[in-house]
């Protein structure tokens, strides 16, 4: 985990101890839960991605995939279930049998922001999920279509002012990092920009490269390919400090909005109720992958940082994040209808 991190875990949850936020999250497993899985695994392992192939999920799935196939011993397949914001596959891992055979690649959207947002989900992620680990981060870059004039975040926001409602931001969804991104930039920088939501943000490329949507936060491994073609334009990087993928790109706290930083993570979970040793397993494994020289290359040639917390501490995360965007989305009056 980067200092960086570290330390927004820190403020972040300031006002809870590590204990009382675990207690609040998911409850510490012992051993005497379940017998353990000697023959684990002994079939095919599936996991489930929210997002349409080519999408940042979807890469980090298929790169750790690859690697913890080789580590288990059984094929990890990869099944795109695309819908909903995450809701429809992250859903299905909920219900899935907790034998360690159905994992699922989570993302801010359906396990921090959805919940904040629907009213009514067919599942509960602390209650129906099992943290695995986090995996990795990845910032998101704002980027334009090539034929707007705007060079930097400033003059895209006056062409914003002087059109109100007339530019659009793409999202892979209802309550994705995209999506909220978007929604800060509205708030912060009093801006009338219309959001349209994808089953991915890959999906919306093809919108954006036309013309046909103005702009997006999309993740660096989407759009820094199209970037360096010069196919779309980068005005910003939504973090806190520069990507090592892109050093010359300014941060939106550059560009005049302090502060701002939409950064998506990417973890591990299963069905709760999987036996802690399979989740112990599981976990030694993707710690392993995480490590991999190879894989770390990987991960940099993408803007990718890797992670590879506990099952405790990606808990205390998924409770820092929760509170973080729940301040976001009061701020911004974020709501399903947008």
């Amino acid at each position: 985990m980067t200092s960086d991190r570290r330390r927004f875990l820190q403020v972040a949850g300031a006002s809870v101890t590590l204990p009382l936020i675990l207690q609040m999250a998911w409850p510490l497993r012992t051993a005497s839960d379940a017998v353990a899985q000697t023959k684990y695994p002994n079939k095919l392992i599936h996991m489930l991605v929210g997002f349409a192939a080519g999408g940042p999920a979807d890469i980090v799935a298929r790169l750790v995939g690859d690697e913890l196939s080789k580590g288990m011993g059984r094929p990890v397949v990869i099944d795109n279930v695309a819908g909903a914001g995450g809701n429809i596959a992250t859903d299905r891992a909920a219900k899935a049998a907790p034998d360690g055979y159905t994992l699922l690649m989570a993302t801010p959207g359906p396990i921090v922001v959805n919940p904040l947002l629907y009213q009514k989900l067919p599942f509960e992620p602390i209650r129906d999920l099992a943290p695995i680990s986090e995996l990795c981060f990845q910032p998101n870059i704002l980027v334009t279509n090539i034929s707007v004039p705007a060079r930097n975040v400033g003059e895209l926001v006056q062409i914003a002012r002087a059109e109100p409602g007339k530019l659009t931001f793409a999202s892979g969804g209802v309550g994705t990092t995209q999506h909220l991104a978007g929604e800060l930039f509205k708030s912060v920088a009093q801006i009338d920009i219309r959001h349209i939501p994808y089953r991915s943000i890959a999906a919306a490329l093809p919108d954006i490269l036309e013309g046909r949507i103005t702009m997006a936060f999309a993740a660096p491994s989407v759009v820094l390919h199209l970037v360096r073609e010069s196919k779309l334009r980068a005005l910003a990087m939504a973090s806190l400090k520069r990507s090592p993928s892109a050093p010359d790109l300014p941060t939106m706290s550059e560009s005049g909005f302090p502060g701002f930083d939409a950064t998506a993570w990417f973890g591990l979970m299963a069905p709760a109720g999987t036996p802690e040793p399979i989740i112990d397993r599981l976990f030694r494994e993707t710690v392993r992958v995480l490590a991999l020289p190879d894989l770390r290359k990987k991960f940099d040639g993408l803007g990718i940082e890797t992670i590879g917390n506990s099952p405790a501490e990606f808990a205390a995360a998924i409770h820092a994040e929760t509170l973080r965007w729940a301040k976001v989305i009061k701020d911004s009056g974020t709501s399903l209808k947008d």
